[in-house]
């Protein structure tokens, strides 16, 4: 979901020695014409190179971010499955404040988001185990993170 917090999220875990990969970026993604989507195209993941990054990590939690068509095709492979979300006016508000992403400033971009906001947040919601509101401070969405991956060996990384 754009502008819910992911690169802000992951910046912040980052920073306390955690490792992160946003797959929106870094050639993990791919788009594909989609029609029935108001850009024309939608996301997909490289399955086979994000399981090939899952299976190359060996120590402490891998944080991954970004959302596909395709995601729920790798739940099985993850011990967490988080969405991030914020209310429709902090989500705008955020995409249109940002200067690094030109992504739902045009009006094609805007109506895709108000489609997302509507239509995949909520199944995105019903996949998750997990739902971390991010209208609040950077370091508490961070801390939230680390506590829900403690069960498995998470938990803050030495500064």
């Amino acid at each position: 979901m754009s502008g819910a917090g992911k690169t802000a999220a992951l910046r912040g875990l980052a920073a306390r020695g955690h490792a992160t990969v946003d797959l929106d970026y870094d050639g993990y993604s791919t788009l594909v014409r989609a029609p029935d989507q108001p850009v024309g195209w939608a996301q997909l993941w490289d399955l086979a190179k994000v399981r090939a990054l899952m299976d190359a990590h060996r120590a402490g939690p891998l944080f991954l971010a970004g959302t596909a068509r395709n995601q729920p095709e790798l739940y099985d492979r993850v011990d967490a499955v988080v969405l991030l979300t914020a209310p429709r006016d902090v989500l705008l508000a955020r995409i249109e404040a940002r200067t690094d992403n030109p992504y739902g400033k045009d009006a094609a971009g805007r109506a895709q988001i108000e489609h997302d906001i509507d239509v995949v947040e909520p199944v995105l919601r019903a996949g998750a185990s997990h739902v971390v509101a991010t209208d609040r401070p950077e370091a508490e969405v961070v801390a939230e993170l680390e506590r829900l991956v403690a069960p498995w060996g998470g938990g803050t990384a030495p500064a």
